[in-house]
């Protein structure tokens, strides 16, 4: 476990340029499409806003107003699933891309990193999708079968069964839920590290980690965690900076003299900081899991299959000068 997580910062320090690289680019281009749909959607139902918004006292929207507004935030929806989705493909297919390089010595660049990651996308991307219809498949079933029961006991004539069925579904579904997502997590490094497709992938994903789930389980579980406490100490000092401007309009709120100019800034600062920050943390929380569940499929090829060797043998540069032979000694003079 140490060695592990030991080499998944490791691989952070040193290729840190090329994975900061790819997640701010991927999003980056997902703000921007989403920024784009949603400017998009107000300036065509822009003329709506004050037919639901604006009203008088007692005035009800109309229902057309209404359905048209969420009707023109749909595809601004639609296509943030599909970014977040997509980006989530990338960034799970740039940490096996960087430790296939890394485990061998060789450092990469964002350049080639992001081919390698864009021509394995179709398959990553499949991996991300079928994998989580299956893990998600059991609570799915169980969200399917209480939404009817609560909407047939809306009207409180019965004691809700919705929950009498929720509480033990959820009792046995997660664990079946977790089970599965632990078989089938390494199969995007599958799909990048051996090239192979979505349902192959997702096959060679569960045969590495059938006898050893209980490992594969606690040291991504714990590669997470560790994500999610650096990102936060990441994100802290910037949440103090915005805290500390916004603090003087705390404390003239109820001061009818008080400069409204300084709110606003210390407000502008604030929301500055919160992004910058969750920016920043979220570089690291990100990019970090991928690389740990790239080294615990390295681990488990080693321990299963050899793979040391070939990693020794790729190691070793092949065009290396051969060293010149020995001169033969002179032949002792008379």
């Amino acid at each position: 476990m140490g060695d592990i997580l030991g080499g998944a910062f490791s691989a952070f320090r040193r290729n840190w340029k090329a994975l900061v690289g790819i997640v701010l680019a991927v999003q980056g281009i997902g703000i921007l499409l989403v920024t784009l749909a949603i400017g998009i959607a107000v300036a065509v139902v822009h003329d709506r806003f004050s037919a639901v918004f604006d009203l008088g006292p007692g005035e009800t929207a109309a229902a057309d107003d209404v359905m048209a507004l969420l009707l023109a935030f749909v595809p601004a929806a639609v296509l943030l699933m599909v970014t977040l989705t997509v980006g989530a493909a990338m960034i799970s297919a740039l940490g096996p891309a960087v430790v296939q390089e890394a485990v061998v010595g060789r450092t990469t660049t964002f350049g080639a990193m992001w081919r390698r990651c864009w021509s394995r996308l179709p398959a990553v991307l499949g991996t991300v999708l079928l994998a989580g219809l299956i893990a998600g498949g059991p609570m799915l079933l169980v969200y399917a079968v209480c939404v009817p029961l609560v909407i047939m006991s809306a009207d409180g004539s019965g004691p809700p069964a919705a929950l009498f069925v929720l509480i033990p579904g959820v009792l046995v579904c997660l664990p079946l839920s977790v089970w599965l997502a632990t078989r089938l997590g390494l199969a995007p490094a599958v799909a990048v590290c051996e090239g192979l497709g979505t349902v192959a992938a997702l096959r060679r994903s569960a045969q590495l980690v059938k006898d050893g789930w209980w490992r594969v389980f606690g040291i991504s579980m714990l590669g997470y965690f560790v994500a999610m406490a650096v990102g936060y100490a990441i994100q802290m000092p910037f949440s103090f900076i915005g805290m500390a401007a916004f603090l003087p309009s705390m404390l003239e709120a109820g001061d009818g003299s008080a400069d409204p100019s300084v709110a606003i800034v210390g407000l502008g600062v604030y929301v500055i900081c919160i992004v910058i920050g969750g920016l920043a943390g979220g570089l690291f929380q990100f990019g970090f899991p991928p690389l740990v569940l790239a080294l615990l499929y390295v681990d488990l090829r080693i321990r299963k299959e050899n793979l040391a060797e070939s990693l020794i043998a790729a190691a070793i540069p092949t065009d290396a000068p051969a060293p010149p032979p020995a001169a033969a000694p002179e032949p002792d003079q008379p």
